[in-house]
């Protein structure tokens, strides 16, 4: 059994690399992007744009993500794809002009589409292999991923203020840690199942490969994936200004509604992948979504800096486990739906926060929250559609069961 445990643990660190991976690159550009708008002389508009393009290019990832996915395989995408970001960030830091940094970001949202399902794919395929829930503590390595890259960020900013050396230096990070992730990374379905296929003959083979009508049980985890990004994606655009301009919080406790928001959300993960042993993920999902809609919307009609702070906390502890279980979920129904619901959980990270902006510009901002909490109640309510699966059922060793 210790052996087994040992090779959970391993292999999980490999996958764990590459959430850290997506992360640290992500925060590594932007980070700079004072430095990028100074240096291709843009105005808040290009920044904005510049930024649209990235989650476009993930966004509109779908139909090859699905295609890549089955052609390689997730251990081979997530390596390639990684490989990819690293020359995207390289490339980035000599971008000459403004067109040509909008070409490289929207590659970098394809590449981060490619990269996401893949390493999602290896989280549900260890659960299913060990028998053992793992993914919500392979989301909380994301936003360490991200901490890590602030931190690193900051210490190379104190020596240049050039990009080209930080970003070297960042690719050097993110190449150690798709060293450490490849020799511990599950093997591709393709190899494990590659007789099952061909037994399949070349009619199966082109029956796969038509475009076919996504399935309402991939349709329900997409629309609840949206709706759990867009709570996710506004609260950590918004809660700053909602403190400030809404509830009156000082210009030093404004900033505390995305530490309160990020920190339960990481303290969460780290001990969902328990909630879900204990009480399975479709109650996980649906108590979470339901306590950080209920919970934001009493801090709503509170009003005040320490109830909006509550009810922030609520929003992080209650949607921390979500997308890891609705990940879980759309692997299970297999590539398709996972390429789907990263795709639509994109849209709903871009389009959250610019619908929250267009209803706080026509009823105030305390409303635009109001249509988080709605969100969040929405994705309760999607979940409720859906047969969820039995969670990964213990594996037993060979040698126990021969005991047996």
């Amino acid at each position: 059994m210790p052996r087994v445990l040992d090779e959970f643990r391993r292999t999980q660190l490999a996958i764990a690399a590459l959430f850290c991976f997506l992360g640290f690159q992500y925060a590594s550009w932007a980070s700079r992007i004072p430095a990028l708008k100074s240096r291709l002389d843009l105005n808040a508009g290009e920044v904005g744009l510049l930024l649209m393009v990235t989650g476009a290019g993930a966004a509109a990832s779908f139909p090859l993500v699905a295609y890549l996915m089955k052609r390689l395989g997730a251990r081979r995408l997530a390596l390639a794809s990684g490989l990819c970001l690293i020359a995207i960030l390289l490339a980035l830091s000599v971008a000459p002009n403004y067109p040509v940094a909008l070409l490289i970001l929207c590659a970098d949202g394809v590449a981060v589409g490619c990269l996401n399902v893949a390493m999602n794919a290896q989280g549900a395929a260890l659960e299913k292999a060990h028998g053992r829930t793992a993914m919500t503590q392979l989301h909380a390595t994301f936003s360490g991923g991200a901490f890590l890259a602030a931190l690193v960020s900051s210490g190379t900013t104190t020596l240049t203020s050039g990009l080209a050396p930080h970003f070297a230096a960042a690719s050097v990070v993110l190449l150690l840690l798709l060293a450490c992730a490849r020799p511990r990374l599950l093997p591709d379905d393709a190899k494990n199942e590659g007789s099952a296929q061909r037994a399949d003959g070349q009619k199966g083979a082109k029956k796969r490969r038509r475009l076919t009508m996504p399935s309402q049980v991939m349709l329900w985890l997409g629309v609840a994936m949206a709706f759990a990004e867009v709570v996710e994606g506004s609260m950590n655009d918004w809660s700053a200004l909602y403190l400030k301009d809404v509830a009156d919080a000082s210009s030093q406790v404004a900033p505390l509604g995305i530490a309160v928001i990020s920190g339960t959300m990481v303290v969460a993960r780290l001990v969902g992948d328990g909630w879900r042993s204990r009480w399975g993920d479709a109650r996980v999902v649906r108590v979470g979504s339901a306590v950080a809609g209920t919970g934001l919307a009493l801090a709503l009609l509170a009003g005040g800096v320490v109830p909006a702070l509550i009810g922030f906390a609520c929003v992080g502890l209650g949607v921390s486990a979500v997308a890891p279980c609705l990940y879980v979920a759309a692997a299970a129904e297999g590539p398709d739906a996972l390429s789907l619901i990263a795709s639509m959980g994109t849209t709903g990270l871009l389009a959250g926060p610019a619908l929250i902006g267009f209803v706080a510009s026509v009823g105030g901002l305390a409303w635009g929250m109001g249509v988080v909490a709605a969100s969040a109640v929405v994705v309760a309510l999607c979940t409720t559609r859906l047969r969820w699966k039995a969670g990964p059922e213990p594996v037993v060793p060979a040698a126990e069961q021969g005991a047996v």
